[in-house]
This record gives structure tokens, C-alpha cells and sequence, in this order.
């Protein structure tokens, strides 16, 4: 079996990868476009009131509250959500797990050969949003933000959406139900959220250390490019979750 999970998950989800790919990449390029007119607007109101809001007019703050900040880590969040939903739980529920492990294939590999493909979604997904926004670089006055800090902040974006992927296929694999995975994933990814915006106004500032978001964009890498730390542990967690799954998985029941 060596690769052949991990090549046709790859294989019958490509039309489905293109679409998020391009889809994922038109947005980032339509909001990122629309920095110049930002940036006008931005500079007529007050300096007191500027200030007061805390508004950020450089590229970076545009792109890190915008682009990446909300409608990104989102899409990267459901893109993990479904695909890690569909790796275990949906064919358990159809009925196709048990066909699946006829072959001379263990549970082990099976999970994380899903894995690794739903990874690598993640990471063509995020590669063609930094392709997306090196193409407008120019005409969008983005120029302040290099194409290094660009990469760092857009591996982070496949890292986020690997740890709800992750979670979900771990969820999935201890489970068995689709929409147990779902609602987990996003009641967690609600959560994670939540706890990443509102940590510091709440005076619980070491809270936020707790939620991916924090990791994937507190360090600022669009101002200060990788930060190792912060990837290594969205690495790490990812890892973590897929390793419990798998474990749950190799030592249950499957009603299929």
C-alpha cells in the first residue's frame, strides 16, 4: 500500500482542492487589494480618533486586521474542519471504512496518510494565497511587507488549518460521527477565537497562549517574519491531536 491513502485522497479531492485554492487565494487578493482606498480613508479621520481606536494604516495592520485577521484563518479553519471530518468519520458513516481496511493496510497508516494529505491541501491552499498577494504586491501598495514576512504569516495559515484539520480527523478517528466532528471543531474553533481577541481586554493575557489563533498571529509575522516558537507549536499540537486519534482509533470497535 506504501502511498496509494495518501495519493488518491489526493486524487478525489483535487477538484474540490483547486476550488478552495483559487477561492481561498480571490479573496485574500480582493481584500488585499483594497489597502490603497483603506489607507485614504483611514488618514482623513482625526488623528485623537485614530488613536483611540487603535487603528493600524500601515500595510502590515491592514493585512494582518483584514486579510489575514478574520476571513483567512476562517476559510483555513473549515477548509480543516471538512476535510478532516471526511477522512475517518464520513466513510465510517457511509459504510466505506471496512472496504478500506480489507487491504493489508493498518489503521495507523491509514489515519495518517489522511493526514498527510489533508496537509498538503493545507500548505497548496496557503501557497497559492502568498503567490496571489506577491502578484498585487505592487499595485496594492504592499511593499512595506517583504515577501519573507508574506511566507511567514501564510505558512502559519496552512499550520492553522493542519490543527483543525488535525483535530477533526482525531476527532473522527476516536469517534466515528461526522457531526459530532463538526460541532466539536467549531465550538473549539469559536472558542479559540474568542479567547484570542478577548484574553487581553479581560486582564487574562497568558489565557491567549492557550488558542491557536494566538500562535498563528500574535507574534506579528507580517512586521517580524517567522516566529519559530509559535510555528513549532501549532506543529506540535497538530501532531498531538493526530497521534491521540490514531491511538483512539487503533483500539476501538468500528460499527460500520
Amino acid at each position: 500500500m506504501n502511498l496509494a491513502v495518501y495519493t488518491k485522497s489526493l486524487s478525489d479531492s483535487r477538484r474540490g482542492l483547486v476550488g478552495w485554492m483559487l477561492g481561498t487565494a480571490g479573496v485574500g487578493m480582493m481584500y488585499a487589494s483594497t489597502y490603497p482606498s483603506q489607507k485614504e480613508n483611514t488618514a482623513s479621520l482625526p488623528a485623537a480618533l485614530r488613536e483611540s481606536l487603535h487603528v493600524d494604516a500601515t500595510a502590515a495592520g491592514y493585512l494582518q486586521a483584514s486579510v489575514f485577521g478574520l476571513i483567512l484563518p476562517l476559510l483555513a479553519m473549515v477548509y480543516g474542519a471538512a476535510t478532516g471530518s471526511r477522512a475517518v468519520a464520513g466513510e465510517e458513516e457511509s459504510g466505506q471504512l471496512d472496504l478500506v481496511l480489507a487491504h493489508p493496510l493498518t489503521r495507523t497508516r491509514l489515519v495518517l496518510q489522511r493526514f498527510a494529505a489533508l496537509a498538503t491541501g493545507a500548505g497548496a491552499i496557503s501557497l497559492l494565497v502568498w503567490l496571489a498577494l506577491l502578484a498585487i504586491r505592487d499595485s496594492a501598495e504592499l511593499t512595506s511587507v517583504t515577501a519573507a514576512e508574506l511566507l511567514a504569516q501564510c505558512v502559519n495559515l496552512a499550520l492553522l488549518g493542519i490543527v483543525f484539520g488535525a483535530f477533526a480527523l482525531g476527532l473522527g478517528a476516536a469517534f466515528g460521527r461526522r457531526t459530532v466532528v463538526l460541532a466539536g471543531t467549531a465550538a473549539i474553533g469559536i472558542l479559540a477565537y474568542t479567547v484570542h481577541t478577548f484574553a487581553a481586554q479581560i486582564g487574562a493575557d497568558r489565557l491567549a497562549y492557550f488558542s491557536p489563533f494566538h500562535h498563528y498571529i500574535g507574534g506579528q509575522p507580517l512586521r517580524h517574519g517567522f516566529q519559530w516558537a509559535d510555528t513549532g507549536i501549532l506543529a506540535a499540537t497538530a501532531g498531538v491531536l493526530v497521534a491521540l486519534g490514531t491511538w483512539r482509533f487503533a483500539r476501538r470497535d468500528i460499527n460500520t
